[in-house]
């Protein structure tokens, strides 16, 4: 009895914290509605957005250009409050050495979030539209961008490459629970590789050079992966190896 009702507060304490993550959602959503339109002006005057002939081709295209944007800015506002409930929910079940260090991770996950962004626009996506520019005009061809099409373009550049770039926190993450560790990260890293570079292929134009631009720093955030992993890994086995030494001959 004492079990189920144990694992009915569990529930509660679950349900509760995802309603707050929601109603954060909603409140970024807000924030990214109100702010949409400065947002949208300012990146449609600056490279490569700053030479295009805008249009419309559907009457949702703005409205769904102010949607993205309030999705992406909630998304954003809410994953450092959304990282710190999902620790504040396992919390108890940590010990004091480990709710400090795991603490840390929220801090560090968000930073890594907008590194990643940061580096989607800045050097992916621009690489990526200068590409079809250039394969355009190679073609003699009018570029007529609709702003629904040049932003959803972008974003699906952002996102992915952006959530990548938490890789570090999702391999320190798994090692905590003891299902990796360095050396199944070493026998997995040639897997792992291919799979990052495929990933970087499928985001990327189809060139080379792109994909090397993205499969680099995405292999180096693996193997940034590896020694967070080992770091982990390395203090695990001291305290397994105190706990024998303190309980083990008893």
């Amino acid at each position: 009895m004492d079990d189920a009702m144990s694992l009915v507060e569990h529930l509660g304490e679950l349900r509760k914290r995802i309603i707050w993550i929601i109603v954060v959602l909603i409140i970024g959503m807000v924030i990214g509605l109100i702010f949409a339109q400065p947002l949208i002006t300012y990146l449609k005057q600056v490279p490569p957005a700053d030479g295009i002939s805008w249009n419309v081709f559907s009457p949702w295209d703005a409205i769904r250009m102010y949607m993205n944007f309030a999705l992406v800015t909630g998304l954003i506002v809410t994953l450092p409050f959304a990282l710190y409930q999902i620790w504040s929910f396992l919390k108890p079940g940590l010990r004091i050495e480990e709710q400090k260090a795991s603490l840390m991770f929220v801090p560090f996950a968000f930073l890594l979030f907008l590194i990643g962004l940061a580096f989607a626009y800045f050097v992916v996506f621009k690489m990526a539209f200068l590409f079809t520019s250039s394969i355009t005009e190679k073609l003699s061809l009018q570029e007529t961008y609709g702003i629904s099409q040049y932003f959803t373009f972008m974003f699906n550049i952002l996102i992915p490459i952006s959530l990548l770039f938490e890789l570090p926190i999702v391999i320190m993450f798994l090692t905590k629970l003891r299902i990796l560790n360095p050396k199944r990260l070493h026998t997995l890293r040639r897997y792992a590789y291919l799979l990052l570079v495929i990933v970087a292929s499928m985001i990327t134009p189809p060139d080379a050079v792109s994909a090397i631009v993205v499969s680099v720093p995405m292999i180096l955030l693996y193997e940034f992966s590896v020694l967070l992993s080992g770091v982990v890994y390395r203090k695990q086995l001291l305290k397994d190896k105190a706990w024998e030494e303190e309980f083990g001959e008893k």
